[in-house]
């Protein structure tokens, strides 16, 4: 059956609803902006209220009899190719737990990579699912994780052979990329499912120049973050499903076991209305993101101090698979400053608002969205914190481990540290104790200590030096890291 993706139901119902002068006596209560505080309706404007109705019994009728969702799912699906989508206004840190449920269950292993995301931590927490960690390609010289080998889940899984099945993030948000299809011939030869959080490759099915995504790879079920590369609304999120490994109506029922009866049109509607922009113009507006960002990296390679890792850094023997050019990482280290200095004289002296901010690098994310004029105003930001960085100061020492160093083990299932009795210690005789609690520097997001992981002073030593030096560490219960959650000395 041909399928039209010129068509955006969501959106098409939404003007209808507008057409129409639905008068509703539902939520939501500001009743199409009318009750709203009008210094809110100045700032945010009336559209965001005028598409903020009900998803049933407003936007479709109370039996969705309309199949609005339905049919803007079964698009998505049809443009990614894969056989099922969900749509999820709750980000992709629900989709992954929701995929999460649907392979495994309390007490059953799960191969993760060790670079997953804190939501991943979260769903592990909520289901008593045990993982099995599986070690990504550490880069020792630039202390960076790239996502795992198929050959280490092979590993994994010939050591838990009764694993549900295997966890993996790629892109991760440095950029690099596993080998999906390999991966996911490991896991089908036993056969198990691959989840695959792609939370930061939405754009990936659009370019032929791009690195391949998740349901053309053969994996099972990927996540996707529209509002990260994609032109969707924050939250706005989808999963998608193919094979017979993991039933559609299983996924679907873990899916609303964890999301909201309340679902934003709004974000409803911006993915919908991305997935029409790529599939009639992705090809155009992402070969056009390529090339601006290569004349970027280009630019950004030529200020002194300033180094820009490309597919050489990222990719080959023991790295990354793959390599997406769109976030343009960028070492700063060589300009005497960290990445959190760096960051922060940009949004004070420039206006310019990084992504990712580590010890030794900042991320620029480009996206189609970009042009000469932002990236110029970007380029020009760049060279006067190249001129300014001699006088910020000598960068704080941030006491980085070996790849080694930072790993710990894994002495109890992150839901029974997490819920069991706890104390709160000083970090200084924290080491060797179990951790009670998730402490991760953010972004990007991956935690440095998980609930059950037994504490070493390596790791305590790089979380306090990296607080010191502009960190950013919003889980854990005392910001300012002096004490730590542990399970207490009974149950250690």
């Amino acid at each position: 059956m041909a399928v039209d993706h010129t068509r955006a139901p969501v959106l098409e119902a939404l003007a209808e609803y507008r057409r129409t002068g639905r008068l509703s006596f539902t939520p939501p209560g500001h009743k199409q902006a009318r009750g709203a505080d009008l210094a809110v309706r100045q700032v945010l404007g009336d559209a965001v209220f005028l598409g903020d109705v009900l998803a049933s019994g407003g936007l479709d009728d109370r039996l969705t009899r309309g199949r609005v969702l339905q049919r803007a799912q079964e698009l998505m699906a049809d443009a990614v190719h894969a056989e099922h989508t969900f749509f999820s206004t709750c980000g992709s840190s629900l989709s992954v737990k929701a995929a999460m449920l649907a392979v495994a269950g309390p007490h059953e292993r799960l191969l993760i990579g060790r670079d997953a995301h804190k939501s991943v931590v979260s769903g592990l927490i909520l289901s008593g699912i045990e993982p099995v960690w599986v070690e990504p390609r550490w880069d020792a010289e630039r202390h960076l994780a790239h996502p795992p080998s198929a050959a280490a889940f092979d590993r994994a899984f010939a050591e838990h052979p009764d694993a549900k099945g295997a966890l993996v993030t790629s892109p991760t948000p440095y950029g690099s990329c596993a080998d999906l299809r390999a991966v996911a011939e490991v896991c089908h030869r036993r056969p198990v499912p691959l989840i695959v959080d792609e939370a930061w490759g939405a754009h990936l099915p659009f370019h032929p120049e791009l690195p391949s995504w998740a349901m053309d790879a053969g994996a099972d079920i990927c996540v996707t973050s529209i509002h990260k590369m994609g032109s969707g609304l924050e939250q706005g999120s989808v999963f998608h499903l193919q094979g017979d490994l993991v039933p559609p109506e299983l996924l679907g029922m873990r899916a609303d076991l964890l999301g909201t009866t309340s679902p934003s049109v709004l974000i409803l509607a911006g993915l919908d209305g991305w997935r029409r922009q790529m599939v009639l113009h992705g090809w155009e507006l992402l070969g056009a993101a390529l090339d601006l960002a290569a004349h970027v990296r280009a630019a950004i390679e030529e200020i002194d101090g300033m180094h820009v890792n490309d597919r050489a850094d990222f990719c080959g023997r023991g790295k990354a698979d793959d390599f997406d050019p769109l976030p343009v990482i960028i070492e700063v280290d060589g300009l005497g400053i960290t990445g959190y200095q760096a960051a922060d004289w940009l949004r004070g002296f420039r206006n310019i608002e990084t992504h990712l901010a580590d010890h030794r690098r900042i991320g620029a994310q480009l996206t189609h969205a970009d042009d000469h004029e932002t990236t110029g105003e970007l380029l020009a930001a760049l060279k006067d914190l190249a001129a300014a960085a001699p006088d910020l100061g000598p960068a704080p020492q941030v006491e980085v481990p070996s790849p080694s160093g930072l790993r710990m083990t894994q002495d109890r299932l992150p839901r029974d540290a997490f819920f069991g009795p706890a104390e709160n210690v000083p970090v200084a005789e924290a080491a060797g104790r179990v951790a009670a609690e998730m402490v991760t520097p953010y972004p990007p997001g991956i935690p440095a200590v998980l609930p059950g992981e037994r504490l070493t002073e390596p790791v305590l030593r790089y979380l306090r030096s990296g607080l010191a030096s502009g960190m950013n560490l919003p889980d854990p219960s005392d910001p300012e890291l002096d004490t730590i959650r542990v399970v207490t000395s009974q149950e250690q």
